[in-house]
């Protein structure tokens, strides 16, 4: 496996997303890595030993190209305030909407998750990571509840991305801000 070439295997892992997304889970074989990324056949088979590797290498990738940049990973960690919520809430279903071949490679991921133990492994884990940071910013807000308004966020969120994307005349951008608005008034109630 060839790994000097940093640049050509993002290159071939942003490929392997665009296929995943197009064509699905049973499409993403070399040959259509390779072609997707204009490289001469055999390219993708000298960078990932099998499916399963290429297959847990396009999830961190997938991961690796949603992290926001510092001024929103700052406003995260900030002290918030219910609105406050909604601006960030609002800020991370645009962007991963945003990356709609991303997201809809990553359900397929999932749905390769439940028979490859080592996709499952890498997706529960990054899953579980993202919640529990996500999960330590909020009780450090010092917004009310904690846990359990994070995990329906997510929930909630992560199926209205799904429908979003999937179902692109269901929501409008601004019915889909309502939507968010009201999750969050929802299941963030500020004391009085």
């Amino acid at each position: 496996m060839v790994r000097a070439n940093p640049e050509r295997r993002r290159a071939l892992l942003d490929a392997s997303i665009e296929v995943l997304a197009r064509d699905g889970a049973r499409g993403l074989t070399f040959r259509a890595v390779d072609g997707e990324a204009a490289v001469p056949a055999g390219t993708a088979s000298n960078y990932f030993a099998n499916r399963d590797d290429l297959l847990v290498q396009v999830g961190h990738r997938y991961y690796e190209r949603l992290i926001p940049d510092a001024e929103v990973l700052a406003r995260g960690r900030a002290p918030q305030t219910r609105d406050s919520m909604i601006d960030v809430m609002t800020e991370v279903v645009e962007r991963v909407a945003r990356f709609r071949t991303g997201y809809l490679a990553i359900l397929e991921l999932r749905l390769e998750a439940t028979r490859r133990p080592a996709l499952q492994s890498l997706l529960t884990d990054r899953v579980r990571t993202d919640l529990d940071l996500n999960i330590a910013n909020y009780r450090a807000s010092g917004l009310p509840d904690g846990e359990n308004t994070v995990v329906l966020l997510y929930f909630a969120l992560n199926w209205l991305i799904l429908d979003r994307l999937t179902l692109p005349d269901l929501f409008d951008e601004q019915r889909t801000a309502e939507l968010v608005r009201t999750a969050v008034e929802r299941m963030i109630v500020e004391p009085v």
